[in-house]
């Protein structure tokens, strides 16, 4: 389970280090309001803001939420990574099902520093790097081997069908899906597909001032040409060629996230794009960039974002998710819980959208006893 990064060239790593943003006050606990079922605050720990807005657009996500909730994973969690996966059920279940209308993400803390030490050293981190690292921990300790049905692409024209052994987890069934890249050397026309498995898509941003998420997409999923250093051996030629890749979606994740490639770093320069993305609520059509053999989810709607204000050298993150309970949206600021309108939703400052293909039902109501 990994990101996907672009191919075949940019090995650029999203992973960044903020430093202790001096000027950020810590907010007050959750206003006076109703408490509702997955809206609870979450506490700051030292710079864990990163972190809060993760799990509360995870904590959104009901099919995630109803699969801890209900014990199913007890079933099948393996004895590595059940620190990290019994802390994340814990917490879902609180958040879920608890009383408070803030609680301390402590203990998950606790359990995901111990393999990876940079989360407790209190200093800002990446929230897509979080998130990565937290689908990696689950689907670790959380998958089984099954066989599965895959398609090869042999040609243009046809796909193949295969029968193949995989891993299989709730993470794999909610997030991953499947890039497939055509590379078709320019020198003799041979065509060879390659294909990458991911749970985060990673978007250029196209424009300074003002895009569309459309227009990230384009980008993305626009043909590119492979020239100089960056030729691919061609298997027929038995040389290094010029290459036009262009990559389409051949299997659509239920659960897909976006992220905005806003921290732009050239050798010594580094600079946050805050370019002002306009991204739909609902309807998201991602048909003109699936295989039209696998085109079975090609709407969708969101149903979280991660917000970052600031810089590279300080920053903060906040999350705004629809509750599947209440239908309406709320802002997640640490320990800062409010409900917003639709129209609030969209804002130049997101850096993570979490669409679903389908409407989230309302996860179990058995409280604890």
């Amino acid at each position: 389970m990994t990101s996907q990064r672009p191919f075949p060239t940019d090995d650029f790593s999203a992973y960044y280090v903020l430093s202790e943003c001096a000027d950020y006050e810590p907010l007050p606990e959750s206003e006076t309001q109703p408490h509702f079922q997955g809206v609870t605050g979450l506490r700051n720990l030292g710079n864990t803001c990163y972190m809060n807005a993760i799990l509360q657009c995870l904590c959104s996500i009901s099919p995630l939420v109803e699969y801890f909730l209900s014990g199913k994973y007890i079933t099948v969690l393996q004895t590595d990574g059940s620190d990290v996966t019994t802390a994340f059920a814990s917490l879902m279940t609180d958040m879920w099902l608890g009383d408070s209308d803030c609680i301390s993400p402590e203990i998950f803390l606790s359990a995901l520093g111990s393999l990876y030490p940079a989360f407790l050293k209190k200093t800002q981190q990446d929230a897509q790097e979080f998130l990565i690292y937290v689908l990696n921990e689950l689907h670790e300790a959380l998958k089984k081997y099954c066989q599965r049905r895959a398609y090869e692409k042999r040609s243009a024209q046809r796909c193949v069908k295969k029968v193949m052994a995989s891993e299989t987890s709730i993470i794999t069934r909610l997030f991953e899906g499947q890039l497939s890249y055509s590379i078709m050397c320019l020198k003799c026309e041979n065509c060879t597909y390659k294909n990458d498995v991911f749970t985060v898509l990673s978007l250029p941003i196209p424009a300074e001032y003002q895009c569309s998420l459309q227009d990230c997409l384009q980008c993305f999923f626009q043909q590119d040409t492979l020239t100089w250093n960056n030729q691919i051996r061609c298997s027929f030629c038995e040389i290094k060629q010029e290459a036009a890749v262009r990559a389409t979606i051949s299997k659509a994740p239920k659960i897909v996230v976006f992220h905005f490639k806003r921290f732009d770093i050239q050798g010594t320069i580094k600079r946050k794009l805050r370019t002002d993305i306009r991204y739909p609520l609902t309807n998201l059509d991602l048909t003109p960039y699936i295989c039209p053999v696998f085109r079975k989810h090609p709407k969708y709607n969101l149903c979280a974002v991660v917000n970052h204000f600031g810089d590279l050298d300080g920053g903060h993150y906040t999350a705004f998710c629809k509750n599947s309970v209440t239908q309406a949206w709320y802002s997640f600021d640490d320990t800062r819980v409010s409900e917003i309108p639709d129209t609030s939703v969209q804002t130049a400052t997101a850096y993570l959208l979490f669409y679903s293909c389908q409407p989230f039902s309302i996860p179990i109501q058995n409280r604890k006893s």
